[in-house]
Parts: structure tokens; sequence; C-alpha cells
């Protein structure tokens, strides 16, 4: 498993309850766009649209020498089995809970993956002090 881009945001805002692995449904060169690790998720975000499971404002930069200039910011069908659709339908209808991509990885079989994961957003609060536990810790580490 090669990993090309993480979204160390997510694990920031949110609260990551369960992880699932989910295809992408590409177009033309954005395959090689993401061997190039030209990836950013940023302020992606997942939604159940005609029963699919459709992934928004994830940029995939176009690749320079293509014939065809695809959009980078169109919206991408996560590819998932009709059980595990209503799975995550369930979880997400939740309040608070949302679909947030974490990870895209190519298999060992060269195929593009994406981990998403069914998280709840995080109160000021608790952000606050998980920033001063880290620095606490640092502090420690540092006395030693």
């Amino acid at each position: 498993m090669k990993v090309i881009a993480t979204n160390k945001k997510a694990y920031h805002l949110y609260e990551i309850i369960k992880t699932k692995e989910a295809g992408i449904e590409l177009k033309g060169s954005e395959v090689k766009s993401i061997r190039e690790g030209k990836v950013q998720m940023k302020d992606a975000y997942g939604r159940v649209k005609n029963g699919e499971l459709i992934l928004y404002n994830m940029h995939i930069s176009p690749y320079k020498n293509a014939s065809l200039q695809i959009d980078p910011d169109r919206p991408r069908k996560l590819l998932f089995h009709k059980y595990e659709i209503r799975r995550i339908v369930q979880s997400i209808n939740e309040k608070g809970m949302t679909l947030i991509p974490l990870k895209v990885y190519f298999t060992d079989k060269g195929r593009v993956k994406m981990e998403v994961g069914i998280a709840r957003g995080k109160r000021v609060f608790e952000k606050r002090d998980k920033i001063i536990k880290k620095e606490m810790e640092k502090e420690r580490r540092r006395n030693i």
C-alpha cells in the first residue's frame, strides 16, 4: 500500500468513529495526477445523492500532458456495495455525523483507494484540551 495523500486536518477537526475503504470513480488522466501526488482533500466531504455516495471538494490537479482537461473539483462517486451504502447512510443520518476522506492510496494491484471516516465534529473546547495535553507532554519530555 502506497499512501499518496492524507487529510491531517480531519483528525484535528473531527472525532473519527469508523473507517471504511472505498474505490473512487476517476476519469482519464486523474490517476496519473494522483501518482504524482497532486491531490488535496482539505475541505472534502461526502454526501448521499440518489442512493450513491458522492465526494465533494476533493481537488485533483490536471495532468499537464493530458489532451483532455477535466474539472479538478468535480464531484466524484465513491464505490461501495449497496449494503455498505445503507449502513453508512444510517450512520450519517445521526445528528452531527459526516463522511470525511482520510487517505488516498494505491493498493498492491495498482488501484486507487480511499479511506473514508464516519466522523463527528469536535467542539472548540475539545480541540483546545487536546492542544494543551500535547504541550504538557512536550514540556514533560524536555524536563526529562
